[in-house]
């Protein structure tokens, strides 16, 4: 995978450009520093995460699927609501007052009442559904492949679609996404990166290393149990991370770019 082997740079190129040529734009890679640590449900297979008046609300996949609302400074589930036996919850967003989340492969997504989760609808989609985020007016949602999707979020149809590239490769298997300062950020699946991608051109703007966030030896299946989770608080401006079946999420301040 193309970002299982990010260099200190992620914009370096091979071979170089001739010396009279412009130089290959670079990639910013960013570090982090943890500012603080949370409990986190170590049995969640995370899936969405969305920061909500003081609360977290997140999807979890496998058997049973659920939505949750989880109290931040504790890691206590509030509420949860669990999914059919058929159905491996995915993604979720928060948008216009509904929780929105998908399926993995059953072409469903439910609509949820934030307050009480009960649920208020349902919808279809073709193909899988990964992550799902929003920009204020359209739903965004990753699939597994190298593109971002946009949904009307009102009739849930397809509006259009933007490849995503880093240095002009494809960037495959975006999970769990969030919208930050406008810019989508997503999971790169079974890595330790988020890409920062421009929605109007699909180009990865920024990739943050968070290589070492977990201790080795934190989960049963680091294969499986991997960095997915991304929440914004935007007024205070704090950004959260965890990942399946992570003990802990955190809270952390980018730092670089190297």
């Amino acid at each position: 995978m193309l970002l299982l082997a990010l260099p200190a740079s992620a914009g370096a190129q091979s071979p170089g450009p001739a010396a009279s040529s412009p130089a290959a734009p670079v990639t910013p890679v960013y570090g982090y520093e943890v500012v603080r640590i949370f409990p986190h449900d170590p049995t969640a297979f995370t899936q969405g995460l969305v920061f909500r008046d003081g609360e977290l609300i997140e999807s979890t996949g496998r058997a049973p699927s659920s939505v949750r609302r989880v109290r931040l400074e504790d890691g206590v589930v509030l509420q949860k609501r669990e999914l059919d036996a058929q159905y491996f919850g995915e993604g979720l967003t928060e948008i216009d007052g509904r929780v929105v989340t998908l399926t993995w492969n059953n072409g469903v997504g439910f609509v949820w009442n934030p307050r009480d989760l009960t649920q208020t609808a349902r919808f279809s989609y073709a193909g899988e559904g990964w992550g799902l985020t929003h920009d204020g007016t359209r739903l965004i949602l990753s699939d597994g492949s190298a593109a971002l999707r946009f949904l009307d979020p009102a009739t849930f149809a397809e509006t259009g679609r933007v490849p995503v590239t880093l240095n002009g490769r494809p960037v495959r298997q975006l999970n769990e996404l969030e919208w930050i300062d406008g810019e989508v950020w997503a999971n790169v699946w079974q890595t330790d990166y988020i890409v920062r991608i421009d929605p109007n051109t699909g180009h990865v703007v920024g990739v943050v290393d968070l290589k070492g966030l977990l201790p080795a030896g934190t989960v049963k299946d680091p294969a499986d149990d991997v960095l997915n989770g991304i929440a914004w608080d935007e007024k205070a401006r704090r950004l959260f991370v965890t990942g399946k079946n992570w003990p802990s999420l955190f809270e952390i301040r980018l730092t670089g770019p190297r």
